[in-house]
C-alpha cells in the first residue's frame, strides 16, 4: 500500500473518531426505521441547539440530493435558480436540479468570479418579466465557493436583501460549510438565517463523515412535504440512524468545527510554501481548505509521475483539498516536491520513463 497521503478531495478521508465512535454506538441493539429513531431526533435537535433556531432538518445520502431536492422544494416547474457559472449545481451535478424540480431553469451568472453579488441578482432576475421566460423564484450560493472563497457576513446580507426584495428564496450550498465556519470566526446562525438565508445544505461527508447531509430549512413552512419528496427520490433510510448518529458525534464534540479548523491550516501550510516561486501562482485566495495552483503543464505531469492526484480544472489549474486527517508532514511532502519540480529543466525521455504512469482520478467532487 502507497504510504502518500492524497489532497485530490477532502472526500478520500475516512470517517473522523466522534463520528466513527457515534456510528458504532448507533450499531447496538434494534431501533425504529425510516427516522423515528433516538439518534435521528437527537442530531435534529443538536443542529436546532447550534444554529439556535428551530429549524426544520433532514438527513439524505449525499450532496447532489440535497442541493436538487432543497432547490425542488422552492421551485415549481416553471421556475428558476440563479447561480454563479462556477456553481456546483451548474457543472457537476449531471442535471439533477432540473430533473427534481421537473424542469426548473438554472439562470447562470456569466461573470469571471466564483462568487454572485446582489447586483447579479438584480439583473438576472428582472432582464424580462414575460410569460415566455422562467420565472426566477430562489437564488443559490456556495459557501464557500468551489474556488474555496468566502463570501462574507456583508456579501451574504446583500445578496439576500436583494432576494427578499424580489421575491426569492436565498439557499446556501454548504458542502464545506464547517471550513466557512471555520475561516470567518463566525457562528452558523450569524451566516445563515440571520443573513437571511432561508435553506441550508450542510455537508457531513467532507466534515469528516463517511456519508449523509443534512438540509436545514429555518422557515418551518418551506419544508411542508419535503419528507414525501425525499422519499420519492430514494433518499429515505430505513436505517437512518446510520446516517444521523455521526452527526451527533460531531456536533455535540464539537469536531465538525474542530476539523475544519485543520483543514484549513493545512491549505495556509501548503499555500505559504509556495509563494516565493516564480512558476507557480495561487488562483485564488486560499481562505479555506482548498489550493489552486496554476504552472506549466511539465510540472504537474512530473507531479503525477511522482504519484500524486489532483484534478485539473477551472482554468487548467491543479486543486488540492484538505481533510480533517490531513498529515502535515504529507503536506510538505507534496510543497517540497513542487517546490524541486518547479526548479529543475525538462527531463529526458529516460529519466521521465523511471516515473509511474499518472494515474487521474475519474469524477469531479
Amino acid at each position: 500500500m502507497n504510504d502518500r497521503q492524497q489532497f485530490a478531495s477532502d472526500n478520500y478521508a475516512g470517517m473522523c473518531p466522534e463520528a466513527w465512535q457515534a456510528m458504532m454506538q448507533a450499531n447496538k441493539g434494534s431501533l425504529v426505521p425510516y427516522g423515528e429513531d433516538e439518534w435521528t431526533s437527537r442530531a435534529a435537535d443538536a443542529f436546532r441547539t447550534l444554529f439556535e433556531k428551530a429549524c426544520e432538518v433532514f438527513f439524505v445520502f449525499n450532496g447532489t440530493a440535497a442541493n436538487s431536492l432543497a432547490l425542488a422544494a422552492l421551485c415549481q416547474s416553471y421556475n428558476s435558480v440563479i447561480c454563479s457559472s462556477y456553481a456546483h449545481v451548474e457543472t457537476d451535478e449531471c442535471g439533477a436540479p432540473e430533473f427534481f424540480s421537473n424542469g426548473s431553469k438554472l439562470l447562470v451568472a456569466r461573470t469571471d468570479s466564483a462568487k454572485l453579488t446582489a447586483h447579479d441578482v438584480r439583473t438576472l432576475s428582472t432582464c424580462r418579466h414575460d410569460i415566455h421566460y422562467p420565472k426566477p423564484r430562489a437564488v443559490t450560493i456556495t459557501q464557500p465557493t468551489e474556488t474555496g472563497e468566502l463570501y462574507s457576513l456583508t456579501e451574504i446580507r446583500q445578496i439576500a436583501a436583494a432576494c427578499h426584495e424580489l421575491g426569492l428564496y436565498l439557499h446556501m450550498d454548504g458542502s464545506r460549510f464547517a471550513n466557512a465556519c471555520a475561516a470567518l470566526g463566525c457562528s452558523p446562525a450569524d451566516m445563515t438565517w440571520r443573513a437571511g438565508v432561508d435553506v441550508l445544505c450542510f455537508g457531513g461527508t467532507k466534515n469528516g463523515m463517511a456519508v449523509s447531509e443534512a438540509i436545514l430549512f429555518f422557515e418551518r413552512s418551506l419544508a411542508d412535504g419535503f419528507d414525501y419528496r425525499c422519499k420519492q427520490a430514494g433518499q429515505l433510510a430505513s436505517k437512518m440512524r446510520f446516517l444521523s448518529a455521526p452527526w451527533v458525534g460531531m456536533l455535540e464534540s464539537g469536531a465538525w468545527l474542530r476539523t475544519a479548523h485543520h483543514a484549513n491550516a493545512c491549505a495556509k501550510r501548503l499555500a505559504e510554501q509556495l509563494t516565493d516561486l516564480s512558476n507557480i501562482t495561487l488562483m485564488f485566495p486560499v481562505q479555506t481548505n482548498s489550493v489552486f495552483i496554476k504552472s506549466e503543464e511539465r510540472i504537474l505531469d512530473r507531479l503525477r509521475m511522482r504519484g500524486w492526484r489532483f484534478y485539473t480544472f477551472i482554468g487548467g489549474g491543479a486543486r488540492f483539498v484538505f481533510a480533517w486527517d490531513a498529515d502535515p508532514a504529507q503536506v510538505d511532502r507534496l510543497a517540497a516536491d513542487i517546490r524541486l519540480l518547479s526548479r529543475i529543466e525538462p527531463l529526458n525521455a529516460a529519466v521521465e520513463d523511471q516515473f509511474p504512469d499518472p494515474q487521474q482520478p475519474s469524477s469531479l467532487d
